[in-house]
This record gives structure tokens, C-alpha cells and sequence, in this order.
């Protein structure tokens, strides 16, 4: 784990950033350089052999079993930390690019709360199917993005669909930008609309 920007105890918000399968937490928190987290102490995470857990976002869910329970505690931990420290939710976002943009997406709904932004740069709630008995919580109208390709590699455009859908009964504020390109990447018009609506 990795952390950068401003000292915990001198910060007003904190981000969390969460990096995709293959990559680090040096590689995520390198993004801060595209976005207004001037002000922001940053803690990026490492996943174990980098990556969160072994297979597909949506393979069986015993088939990413340990691994993705062990991711979903971790971020509790660091959460746990958080508020120890006096950090309340609002105070709190969470940003991820692809495995990390599901992970961010999972583990905020799984716990939702009034956060002070969900980034999720091309991600979805994860399981082979949506179980939404294990969400819990109401968003409070924080403001959940998530950017994607119409017809991403990774994640299908039905999963980002379903999420939305989710999220908003949830009491999230969800903006979702599709791109006609094919691309699995982070666009600027991505960063642009993140900076000027979550991160102003």
C-alpha cells in the first residue's frame, strides 16, 4: 500500500484508489496527476500478485473465492482506519480503473453511505448475477460515476446497465459515460466530467 498527497492528519478528504488486474499502486496513483486531488491524502492499495481476485468480475462467485472477500475486507479495514482517524464518509471517494473500478463500485454498495464521490473508470458490480440481497445501505445522493466503451472487452455494457439501475434505487446520483470506441482505457472527456462534478 501506497500513499501520497497530503498527510492524513492535515487532510480534509482522502482517496482511495484502486488499480486494475496486472497493474499497482504506484500505476493508479499516477492518474492523480489527470485529476483535482489537490488537497486529497491518497491511499492506493496493493492487491496480492496484482491482482483482486483470479477471474471475470461476473465468473461464479465461488470461483474468485478467497480473494474477493479478502479484497472486500481489506477496504473495510482501510475504511475502519479512516473513521478511527475522524474521517466521516463524506469525506471519503473512492476511484478505480477496471478490476479496481468494480471493486470500488462493489464494495460502496455493499456498504452504502453518503461518500464524497464513487469513480469508477470502466466497472460494474460484480457477480455472475447481481445478488441484491447483499447490498445494503442508502447512498444519500452521492455522486457515482462510471465511464466505458459501448462494447468493452471486459465489462459488457448490460452489467454497467444493471448496476446504474441498483445504484439509483439506492439512493445514488449516477452519471454514466459510454464511448463508441472499443478502447479499455480512461478517457479525458472521463477525467474532465470527474473534475468538474466530483472533484471540484
Amino acid at each position: 500500500m501506497k500513499t501520497a498527497g497530503k498527510a492524513l492528519e492535515k487532510a480534509e478528504k482522502v482517496a482511495i484508489m484502486i488499480h486494475g488486474r496486472g497493474a499497482s499502486d504506484e500505476s493508479i496513483l499516477s492518474l492523480s496527476d489527470h485529476l483535482n486531488l489537490e488537497g486529497f491524502a491518497l491511499i492506493a492499495p496493493q492487491a496480492p500478485g496484482n491482482t483482486w481476485y483470479p477471474y471475470s468480475f461476473m465468473a461464479t462467485d465461488s470461483s474468485n473465492e478467497p480473494a474477493f472477500s479478502n479484497a472486500i475486507k481489506m477496504l473495510d479495514g482501510v475504511v475502519e482506519d479512516l473513521e478511527s482517524k475522524g474521517f466521516k464518509s463524506e469525506q471519503i471517494f473512492f476511484i478505480g480503473f477496471s478490476q479496481g473500478a468494480c471493486l470500488s463500485l462493489e464494495y460502496a454498495t455493499q456498504h452504502a453511505k453518503k461518500y464524497g464521490g464513487v469513480i469508477a473508470f470502466t466497472g460494474g458490480l460484480i457477480g455472475e448475477k447481481l445478488n441484491r440481497d447483499k447490498y445494503k445501505g442508502d447512498f444519500g445522493g452521492t455522486k457515482v460515476f462510471i465511464g466505458s466503451s459501448h462494447r468493452d472487452m471486459h465489462v459488457p455494457l448490460s452489467r454497467i446497465e444493471d448496476s446504474t439501475e441498483l445504484i439509483q434505487k439506492m439512493g445514488g446520483n449516477v452519471k454514466t459515460l459510454i464511448f463508441e470506441d472499443a478502447n479499455h482505457t480512461i478517457r479525458q472527456e472521463e477525467l474532465e466530467w470527474v473534475n468538474e462534478n466530483i472533484l471540484q
